[in-house]
């Protein structure tokens, strides 16, 4: 027999939003959609028409989509009011989408504290409501608000609403872990005592991570009869956030074995996707998230690298490749002969494992470690120690001199701070000597250091400094302790690469990091000095 068929829907663009820091744009919400209807994803809840222009805005420019379905989000009707009286409910069918997805109250604390009405009203507004998005030729689907809450405080009346739902003509019952306090026993328990009542065909699950089981509990529904999973990219979502269908997709199809609308192919775009809604919302990926991460296949210690070099079942429970990703081999002082032969393959430097030069290097990095550099995570700078070492590097350019002076004043009765860095570079045999100022040191020897080059490489117009850390590293020194500093930069191309410094000037090791990145990306744009 064939594994059974799980529906996916996805609430980034409506539960996403909520978001702290998250606010999509028209064009934001287009996208996404678009990525997720080229996924393979079932259902996309582009919005709530009629909540904010945004929204309104686009349900009008709504693509049609090759493989989903638009979905529009609303609440049943208001108690006391016909559903064809309903203005709200007017806004979701005049959207055009062809499922409507209603929420609706099955708590009874909160259909008489939240909705002021009564048990029996609810009832009739759940029923009401979705009949007549069905009557109008809708999908109509029911959110079960508060679902797992109100079935402890009292199934019977939590029950109720589901089956009001059913006589409503609801395609799909989600029952909503809205609090997201629920345990996965009990999701399954509970999920099971409905699918007696309601055909797990016909049933949802819609879980909130506010106790870190989002996923775990959307699984357990799932191993309990559910046959449709709701979730965000990313986990986005209020407060902690909702179950991530980046990492439940995976799950359910490599560990689970159930079909989706995704083939094995698509499944390969999902770290792609993952990483384009991060890329809209300008927010840095999670080096540490499941499957999709860069540090989800990362390797550090010498023997886990050397057993993965002989068979990645030793230390990996699947493919990167599977769902996109890589596996990633960290250089440190833990790094052993087989790391560092690994990652000099990766960037294309292949050497026999017994070149004496490949303990010359290991001795290299475990020695600078000791200085307070890193190259667990500032892979082009190993890249270019690497290089250095076993093939050497185009002098780019040398540096003669620099000094930066920061300077506190008042400009027209606002106190600005400024920095301002002049730098002596030879380029090509001639010196260059230029002065910039920037909001900060190493902005200001950015800006210097550019004005001399350009002219000579005009490549680096489309470099960008993305992030800069700083981290002291002896803290019982003061002010006078080793300082590290960590340097991320990204191109037109959209490559990305970190670079590492150190010394017990914070200045002097932003030099180092910038002087690398600098160098890194000429060296990878082909250019010859």
């Amino acid at each position: 027999m064939s594994a059974p068929r799980i529906f996916l829907y996805d609430s980034t663009l409506r539960d996403g939003q909520q978001t702290q820091g998250v606010d999509f744009s028209v064009g934001d919400k287009l996208a996404i959609a678009g990525e997720l209807d080229h996924l393979g994803i079932d259902y996309i809840e582009a919005g709530w028409p009629g909540a904010n222009p945004t929204d309104d805005a686009v349900f009008v420019a709504a693509p049609s989509f090759k493989r989903a379905r638009l979905v529009a989000f609303g609440m049943t009707r208001r108690p006391g009011r016909a559903a064809a009286d309903d203005p709200g409910l007017q806004r979701l069918l005049d959207s055009g989408a062809p499922a409507i997805c209603l929420v609706g109250k099955t708590w009874d604390f909160h259909v008489t504290v939240a909705l002021r009405t009564t048990l029996d009203e609810n009832l009739r507004m759940i029923e009401d409501s979705l009949a007549a998005c069905v009557a109008a030729g809708r999908e109509a689907l029911f959110d079960a608000e508060h679902f797992f809450d109100g079935y402890k405080a009292n199934p019977s009346y939590a029950l109720a609403c589901l089956e009001a739902a059913q006589r409503g003509g609801a395609r799909w019952i989600v029952l909503c872990d809205t609090n997201g306090g629920t345990l996965p026993h009990e999701v399954e328990a509970i999920v099971g005592e409905v699918a007696k009542v309601i055909p797990g065909e016909r049933l949802g699950i819609h879980c909130h991570n506010d106790t870190e089981n989002a996923v775990a509990n959307s699984l357990a529904a799932v191993r309990a009869g559910v046959r449709q999973v709701q979730g965000t990219l990313n986990g986005l979502g209020e407060r902690c956030g909702n179950a991530n269908l980046i990492s439940l997709l995976p799950t359910l199809m490599l560990k689970l074995g159930y079909e989706t609308g995704l083939s094995e192919a698509d499944l390969a775009h999902v770290t792609h996707v993952s990483r384009f809604v991060d890329e809209r919302l300008n927010r840095t990926p999670n080096r540490h998230a499941p499957y999709v991460g860069e540090n989800a296949f990362a390797h550090k210690g010498g023997l886990h690298v050397s057993a993965v070099e002989k068979d990645p079942r030793s230390y990996e429970h699947m493919a990167p490749e599977r769902i996109g990703n890589h596996r990633k081999i960290l250089v440190s002082d833990q790094a052993g002969r087989a790391n560092v032969l690994a990652l000099l393959d990766e960037v294309g430097l292949t050497l026999a494992a017994d070149d004496p030069r490949v303990g010359q290097l290991v001795e290299q990095v475990k020695a600078r470690e000791l200085q307070g550099y890193t190259y667990d995570g500032a892979e082009a700078s190993f890249e270019l120690l690497a290089r250095g070492l076993l093939q050497g590097l185009p002098r780019y350019f040398e540096l003669d001199s620099f000094r930066v002076i920061d300077e506190r004043r008042w400009v027209d009765g606002r106190l600005v701070t400024l920095s301002e860095a002049t730098m002596k570079v030879r380029v090509a045999g001639q010196v260059h000597m230029t002065v910039a100022e920037g909001n900060g040191p190493v902005n200001a020897l950015d800006l210097a250091l550019r004005q001399a080059l350009l002219a000579a490489y005009p490549t680096l117009a489309g470099l960008q400094l993305t992030d800069y850390k700083v981290r002291i590293l002896e803290s019982g020194a003061g002010t006078g302790a080793t300082t590290r500093v960590m340097l991320e930069c990204s191109d037109p191309s959209r490559r990305r690469w970190t670079t590492v410094g150190a010394s017990t000037n914070v200045i002097e090791a932003s030099w180092q990091a910038l002087s690398d990145a600098i160098t890194y990306k000429l060296w990878h744009d082909g250019v010859n000095a």
